[in-house]
């Protein structure tokens, strides 16, 4: 099935599902004691058991450099980069 609302499509499919008899009651338990559909209910629990078959990402261990001061700039500051560029290559760095 598909519906249009402005301008948007969005696909539905529509199935037929056979569940155990032991699914089903825990669905129907489920559905019952937070008082939802059912359809709502399948959806959600589909939903989070597709993400739970999703592999975990491996956590890389975190990497920290450590600084250390360089002391002052031999040049100057380095705010200005066109002055760097002179101090350094002189007045024809172009």
């Amino acid at each position: 099935m598909t519906s249009r609302h402005q301008g948007y499509s969005i696909d539905v499919m529509r199935t037929t599902l056979t569940l155990d008899d032991d699914v089903s009651s825990r669905l129907e338990r489920e559905r019952r004691k937070r008082h939802i559909a059912f359809k709502a209910l399948v959806n959600e629990v589909l939903r989070a058991g597709l993400d739970a078959l999703q592999p975990t990402p491996h956590r890389r261990e975190r990497f920290i450099t450590k600084g250390f001061d360089l002391g002052p700039s031999m040049i100057g500051s380095l705010d200005n980069i066109e002055e760097v560029l002179s101090r350094a290559e002189g007045e024809d760095h172009r």
